[in-house]
């Protein structure tokens, strides 16, 4: 298992630790941006890679890749970073595992950021990722690699530039000695692809949404997403006393935590938990 660590900047007063937890297929450089942010203001900032993604092992039985077993990973990467009372940010699939978090160490949970993702998740969503996860892993080089993202992922990102999807590119990717390819095992599609079939139960977390009680909740939104909806998103508000949401406009699933405003956002509620 890997993780990356970013060291407070010196502070007469410092803030509580920030725990980064990445999507599905992603890793730890995805919070690169907000971990810079965040340590300047004295935070220190970890990102765990879960297996088989970013530098952590593979798995050789794909079924490990599962939300249940990534917890008990993560749980150990806790008791290895020790970080004690902690602000826990997580994207997609990194949300779900913020809230079981909270769920499982009451009081330790300081508060939660959860990125484009709630207790429910869009079926036509989950199927667009299912269809593309763990294929065309493979890219020339850099320019080939920005291509196929936006390709990709243009109608999540309408208004990402060149460099901006060469950035993007440079998190998605890893060079190998056989050139650059998508960093994460391919074999994690096989859990999403039995979760959108016509007979999988829908995705319910409203339980486990709902024992959060009062522990403060930032609740990012992209404008174009089609993981969380408006209606869930507008629910959520509704269920929980402490809750506040912020929709980046111009990004989809998931925002990419680079702009100053979404920054600062999130810079001021982990500076409001205590």
């Amino acid at each position: 298992m890997s993780a990356l660590t970013w060291p407070p900047a010196p502070s007469d007063n410092p803030r509580l630790p920030v725990l980064c937890l990445s999507g599905l297929s992603r890793n730890a450089r995805d919070f690169e941006a907000l971990a810079a942010d965040l340590c300047a203001r004295g935070h220190r900032v970890l990102a765990m890679d879960y297996r088989g993604r970013g530098a952590s092992d593979r798995d050789s039985d794909w079924r490990n890749y599962s939300v249940e077993r990534e917890a008990e990973d993560i749980d150990a990467g806790l008791a290895a970073l020790a970080p004690g009372r902690f602000i826990a940010i997580g994207t997609s699939r990194g949300g779900i595992h913020a809230m079981l978090l909270a769920c499982r160490h009451p009081g330790r949970v300081a508060g939660i950021v959860l990125n484009d993702v709630g207790p429910e998740l869009d079926r036509d969503g989950l199927a667009r990722i299912a269809v593309s996860i763990g294929t065309n892993m493979r890219a020339e080089d850099w320019q080939a690699a920005a291509d196929s993202l936006e390709r990709s992922l243009k109608a999540q990102f309408p208004a990402l530039d060149a460099a901006g999807w060469r950035r993007l590119a440079h998190q998605f990717y890893r060079e190998t000695p056989n050139g650059l390819t998508l960093d994460y095992d391919p074999a994690l599609r096989h859990n999403l692809v039995e979760a959108v079939q016509p007979d999988a139960p829908p995705i319910d977390l409203w339980p486990i949404y709902d024992q959060l009680g009062d522990v403060p909740l930032l609740i990012l939104r992209g404008a174009h997403s089609d993981i969380l909806t408006e209606a869930t998103l507008a629910e959520m508000l509704r269920r929980h006393p402490n809750a506040e949401a912020m929709t980046i406009p111009d990004e989809g699933h998931a925002p990419l935590l680079w702009d100053a405003e979404t920054l600062a956002r999130i810079a001021d509620f982990a500076d409001r938990c205590t």
